[in-house]
């Protein structure tokens, strides 16, 4: 019996080992948790119970469980490289099947699929028509690789100042080649809806009228529907137009545009234009126009919204991140490279978003580091040696044993 018992512990005090190497193995492991044996004593146990004098009969390997506690995060300088900081897993699709990871080493491939390192692609919500995201279904994330396209100017806000002391120009009637046909001038970049830029110059020249002006538009040196009269009153603000809008006649191909271009119809807002003192000057100058855009970057904030960001200033919503949370972690199946399954004792998996309640952040440009303490394990290692020698020694001790009895004559 003593060698039965004493063959159990070896067994076990080998797992342990093993899984202490493991450990120590996979310490540089991006997402990696760290196991921990778990051993239960052997009784044999009759229909009547265990006798009161009953010793035991070994012990054995309850169970290998994993340790889902927070590995330290490091950043790094790849904005695909995600982190969950807290409870979650990111949710991959590994050719049809689920398969759910803490390593956030993400990388693009030639399709312009965000994946890992064994081509699984990372799941998100794809973004819904009303600007959030679509929670009812999941998708994997693709880089957009297209341009951003254009968008025509249809409206112009200028804030400037005229000078109530102004005198009359000395040139007339108005010529835009003639500085002394007026009195100030300034341009405003305007873009047609191929994402053409052009030129808006603004012309002002003070009439005979006391507080009135009159106002010339030209795109790209053409002009653009008569001259706009502008008053105003004897404390410096605008009267008329009375809303400060001023809608201009379309400018097309024939005015000037390229080709194939639609007519670009624009209407200036005027309203916060005043005049005051003696000198002119252009505060603010703003339109809602802009050219086509080359992707440059990807961003992504701490509750997993995916943002690509172009050259001409505008952004696009790609998805956001899922995460999945399980009843219990610990019940899930290993898959190797870091990666887990749903099992019946993990229970189903609750997906849902970084941030909310039960689940993480996500921290973009930053890998959650191997939650394996070297220094514990290295004193488990020597733990579980000295189980291994104690239980080896007691196998040699009742080989003595015996070797004693079958001596007897």
């Amino acid at each position: 019996m003593s060698f039965g018992i004493a063959l159990s512990g070896l067994n076990a005090a080998q797992t342990d080992l093993n899984v202490t190497a493991n450990n120590i193995a996979n310490t540089a492991t991006n997402g990696f948790k760290q196991s921990r044996s778990e051993f239960a004593e052997l009784f044999a146990v009759s229909p009547q119970g265990v006798s009161s004098v009953q010793f035991g009969n070994g012990v054995k390997v309850a169970a290998v469980a994993q340790q889902f506690t927070q590995g330290n995060i490091n950043t790094t300088s790849n904005s695909l490289d995600l982190a969950m900081s807290g409870q979650g897993f990111f949710v991959l699709n590994d050719g049809g099947a689920t398969a759910y990871t803490r390593a956030g080493a993400f990388q693009v491939d030639n399709a312009g699929y965000v994946v890992n390192s064994q081509n699984q692609r990372l799941q998100v919500y794809p973004p819904s028509t009303t600007g959030n995201f679509n929670t009812s279904t999941t998708g994997d994330l693709r880089l957009v690789t297209s341009e951003s396209p254009p968008q025509a100017t249809s409206s112009v806000e200028t804030v400037f100042n005229l000078p109530a002391n102004a005198a009359e120009p000395t040139s007339a009637p108005f010529d835009p080649a003639d500085p002394n046909s007026y009195n100030e001038a300034r341009s405003v970049t305007i873009y047609d809806s191929l994402g053409a830029a052009h030129t808006a110059s603004l012309y002002w020249s003070k009439t005979a009228t006391p507080n009135e002006w009159s106002m010339n538009v030209y795109v790209d040196g053409n002009p653009v529907g008569a001259a706009q009269t502008l008053t105003y009153s004897n404390t410096g603000v605008l009267t008329t137009p009375a809303n400060g809008q001023i809608a201009l006649p379309a400018y097309d191909a024939a005015a000037g545009l390229a080709t194939g271009a639609a007519p670009v119809e624009l209407s200036f807002d005027l309203s916060r234009s005043t005049q005051y003192g003696n000198t002119f000057g252009m505060t603010s100058s703003t339109q809602n126009g802009f050219t086509t855009g080359r992707l440059i970057g990807i961003d992504i904030d701490s509750t997993g919204a995916v943002q690509a960001r172009f050259t001409n200033g505008r952004s696009t919503s790609l998805g956001q991140v899922v995460v999945a949370n399980f009843s219990n972690p610990q019940g899930m199946q290993q898959l190797g490279n870091t990666n887990w399954a749903e099992t019946n004792a993990s229970g189903q998996p609750l997906y849902g978003q970084a941030g909310g309640s039960g689940y993480g952040l996500i921290q973009s440009g930053a890998l959650e580091a191997s939650n394996v303490d070297i220094t514990a394990q290295l004193v488990n290692m020597i733990t579980a040696q000295r189980n291994f020698q104690a239980n080896a020694q007691m196998i040699q001790t009742a080989d003595q044993v015996t070797q004693t009895i079958i001596n007897i004559r």
